[in-house]
């Protein structure tokens, strides 16, 4: 009889194609298909030794004698109507029971669709995050699994054998039914977006108020990176700002294009964020910055009306870079704060029981956010599981505290100078609005009222009430 795979990889673009190999290094046999089908010969003729453990396919109705039942079969399409072509396909050539796996940047909502029509079709579904690009998926991503529990158990020790380890620990976990995983994925991505760009924000003091070289910026987050924000993404900034351009012989980020791309799922976690009513500030604005970046006809004319070149803030001294670290931290508790408060909603309207100190822990090696400070969120959770905010754990509280008047330093003479902070001054403000004994509120109801007799609660009785405007 014909070997056959322990699992399918359908799509060999970079993600696929390394998820594949991943798979085939951990020991298991893979059937690995694409629509282009010169390129599965072109991953098995490159792939070395694992040659032997991929098993070629040229047909979709095929995989159906390539795979063991029940056939897990791990779809690394794009992400949208191809998934539900890829589905509607396959699906008549399956057996009950088999297992279709969406791996991609879903919307959680298409995955809880398809896991609905899947399920009436005899057949089970997951949708799983895997972050860490394309490196994590050939060493080692953290993944994120969301369906039902017995079609996950199926496949758990394929993911967790390829996942990453944190201190010997997988970097894999069940969130939940059908669209828990990708959101969790989701949501991951809307806090990278506010960190990248609060560290961008950081990066532009440094570089246009100080006058600091890229090199020396360098030094700066290398410095940093064996402190509290020891991260990957700190260690790329470094990275980046220490690359040279061959072609001018000029640092390289300043032949980049100021104009940053997306691909969804940071406004999906800004929409989510939204919808659930969570306030999420630092990751609505930091997907705003992006959308600002692409303006890059209408930047030149508002600099044209605007843009005086702010003054320069003199030498960044030891103290001066100890207080941007500072922000730094805090803006990185809060924009966590942010995520892990929506993902606690979500959790409590789709009933899903996310297990948050379990998303921490998944977060600290493989993905794109990993960072040390995450064993602190874990742990935080672990204490509280049912913690509010991350914001009223005693240690990150401390934490916080520390960092507040640094943050509030920094944003401020940022904007006396005219310098944007837009993620940073936004964590902040929800901070400082949180911390409000009494809000502004009571004006708005009272607008309200006026304009739309909407009605308004009073403070020494119960009940709803109209002004005698």
């Amino acid at each position: 009889m014909t070997k056959q795979a322990d699992i399918a990889v359908i799509g060999m673009a970079v993600m696929g194609r390394n998820l594949a190999l991943n798979m085939a290094e951990k020991g298991f046999t893979v059937a690995i298909y694409n629509r282009t089908v010169e390129r599965v010969d072109e991953v098995i003729a490159e792939a070395g030794p694992l040659a032997e453990r991929l098993i070629p396919c040229r047909a979709l109705e095929h995989l159906r004698d390539l795979v063991k039942p029940a056939r897990p079969i791990l779809m690394m399409v794009k992400a949208g109507p191809a998934v539900d072509e890829t589905i509607e396909t396959l699906a008549p050539h399956l057996d009950a029971g088999d297992i279709l796996i969406d791996a991609g940047n879903a919307n959680f909502r298409d995955t809880v669709r398809r896991e609905k029509h899947v399920r009436s079709l005899g057949l089970q579904f997951l949708g799983i995050g895997v972050s860490g690009g394309e490196e994590g998926a050939r060493h080692g991503p953290s993944i994120m699994s969301g369906g039902a529990r017995e079609a996950y158990d199926r496949i758990a020790p394929v993911l967790t054998a390829i996942s990453a380890r944190f201190q010997g620990t997988p970097c894999s976990a069940y969130m939940g039914p059908d669209g828990a995983g990708h959101f969790v994925k989701t949501i991951h991505n809307g806090i990278e977006y506010a960190d990248m760009q609060m560290i961008a924000e950081i990066y532009g003091l440094l570089r246009y108020g100080h006058g600091l070289a890229p090199a020396a910026i360098a030094d700066v987050f290398e410095r940093w990176s064996s402190g509290p924000l020891d991260s990957y993404l700190i260690e790329i900034t470094a990275r980046a700002l220490r690359a040279t351009d061959a072609e001018t012989g000029g640092p390289l980020v300043d032949v980049i294009v100021d104009s940053a791309g997306q691909k969804g799922t940071g406004r999906w976690s800004a929409i989510e964020a939204l919808d659930l009513g969570v306030p999420a500030s630092a990751i609505v604005a930091a997907v705003d910055a992006r959308g600002i970046s692409a303006l890059r006809a209408l930047r030149a004319k508002i600099v044209a009306r605007f843009g005086a070149e702010p003054a320069s803030r003199g030498t960044a001294t030891d103290a001066v870079i100890a207080d941007y670290e500072k922000a730094l931290i805090g803006g990185k508790i809060l924009a966590y704060a942010q995520g892990f408060s929506v993902l606690n909603a979500a959790s409590a309207e789709h009933k899903w029981n996310l297990p948050l100190a379990e998303v921490a822990r998944i977060w600290r090696a493989g993905c794109i956010i990993r960072s040390a400070f995450l064993d602190r969120i874990a742990a935080a959770y672990d204490r509280t599981a049912d913690l509010e905010t991350i914001l009223l754990d005693p240690g990150l509280s401390d934490l916080m505290a520390d960092c507040l008047p640094a943050m509030r330093k920094v944003v401020g003479e940022a904007a006396l100078e005219g310098r944007p902070l837009p993620a940073l001054s936004a964590g902040l403000a929800y901070l400082h609005a949180l911390a409000q004994a009494r809000t502004t509120a009571d004006l708005t109801q009272a607008q309200r009222d006026i304009f739309g007799a909407h009605g308004f609660e009073r403070t020494d009785k119960p009940g709803s009430f109209h002004g005698a405007w």
